[in-house]
């Protein structure tokens, strides 16, 4: 029975460094598909194995089973989502960044909004229209939108800044039919930055706007 378990999650591990060539950068990387499936498969063959006594084999490889549609589910959701907003956001300025199985569109603050303002410039609208197509698609996913801003003048300031404009986004996607249910809006001001405040390069980096998506 044990040579069997270690068996069975030796090959679910193997399973997750399966890897494909990113069309969008030519990059080698693992299939979170996969990733998920496997990860799933070695939680859902311990589990099913403690959970069933009198016959954990039988409980590993239901478990594992089990696991790995929900693990290479969710995977697959987020792939597709992926792959949309890459053809949707090409050449738009905003960068889509894939980690796990959660999704993160991050916005300048220079395309979306004018020094100080938080209302979205008019030609970023087609932009979100975009991000709004595909969250209309793959309705099963939260949406968390953070505002950021740079160290420049007061905290207060900048705090509610970051909020007004994380705000300004979500009720836009919201006018363009993604449920509000699912929009979460926040600001952390300068708290978390990206780059170096001191210079002039860094602080535009630090203005920004992301979107944070995760499977319901």
């Amino acid at each position: 029975m044990k040579k069997k378990l270690l068996g069975l999650i030796l090959a679910a591990t193997l399973v997750t460094g399966c890897t494909s060539i990113d069309p969008y950068t030519g990059e080698q990387k693992t299939s979170n598909t996969a990733k998920g499936a496997g990860i799933g498969a070695v939680s859902g063959a311990i589990l099913g194995a403690l959970a069933n006594h009198d016959d954990r084999e039988k409980g590993a490889l239901i478990g594992a089973a089990s696991g790995a549609a929900v693990g290479g589910g969710i995977g697959y959701y987020m792939d597709r989502q992926e792959a949309a907003l890459r053809q949707q956001l090409e050449g738009t300025g905003v960068r889509v960044q894939r980690i796990g199985d959660e999704i993160k569109l991050i916005m300048p603050g220079n395309i979306t909004f004018d020094t100080g303002r938080s209302e979205i410039k008019t030609q970023f609208y087609s932009t979100l229209d975009s991000v709004a197509v595909v969250l209309k698609e793959f309705n099963k996913t939260r949406v968390d939108i953070a505002g950021h801003t740079d160290s420049t003048g007061g905290v207060e300031l900048n705090q509610r800044l970051s909020e007004q404009r994380a705000a300004s986004v979500s009720n836009y996607l919201n006018s363009r039919g993604v449920a509000g249910g699912r929009l979460f809006a926040a600001g952390y001001g300068p708290r978390y930055p990206v780059a170096d405040n001191t210079t002039v390069t860094g602080r535009a980096l630090n203005r920004r706007v992301e979107i944070n998506l995760r499977a319901l």
